[in-house]
């Protein structure tokens, strides 16, 4: 099975998908950025479901309910600690963390924002490396969900990941080519 690796611009908050990720915090204190975008249109009791689960490890994801959202969860991917920044290896750590917590709660279209850039610190060109790079091993693998949607607010960072998605799709090419010589 091979599942879709989509890239769009818009509000995560509004995707009509089964979980949205929140690019979070360690602490799961929901504040600004795509946490507090999604606690605005989510309701209070988001932030209630992560103050009972507590602080969790840098690196690894926890789940709640979505509140009004019209997704049935928030998959909490802690790409940082709380007033602290992210890194290349949390980034990849915690997506791949929101991952199997997806495909362990049933879902089967995922939207993701950019973890780890904006407050998170990492440029943005290297956020949408890693992600993408993760997205696409876990979507030709056999827990492959149907769709992992990249959902980035505002056009200059929807034009950098497209043109990293673009590169690793020409590079692929490439090799196939050679391949066949």
């Amino acid at each position: 099975m091979s599942g879709r690796v989509a890239i769009t611009e818009g509000d995560i908050a509004a995707q009509e998908v089964d979980a949205v990720v929140n690019a979070a915090n360690a602490s799961l204190i929901l504040g600004s950025g795509v946490a507090g975008a999604i606690q605005r249109a989510g309701g209070p009791s988001i932030q209630a479901e992560c103050d009972a689960k507590g602080s969790i490890e840098v690196g690894s994801a926890a789940i709640t309910g979505a509140g009004d959202l019209s997704a049935r969860f928030v998959i909490h991917a802690a790409s940082m600690p709380l007033g602290g920044s992210s890194t290349e290896e949390s980034i990849r750590a915690s997506l791949e963390a929101s991952l199997k917590l997806a495909v362990g709660h049933g879902v089967r279209t995922l939207a993701v924002p950019a973890i780890g850039a904006g407050v998170g610190g990492v440029p943005e060109k290297r956020c949408a490396e890693i992600l993408l790079e993760v997205a696409r091993v876990v979507q030709e693998g056999p827990e492959a969900l149907d769709e992992v949607r990249f959902v980035l607010f505002g056009e200059p960072t929807y034009r950098v990941f497209e043109m990293v998605n673009d590169s690793a799709k020409v590079a692929a090419q490439m090799a196939r080519l050679k391949q066949t010589r």
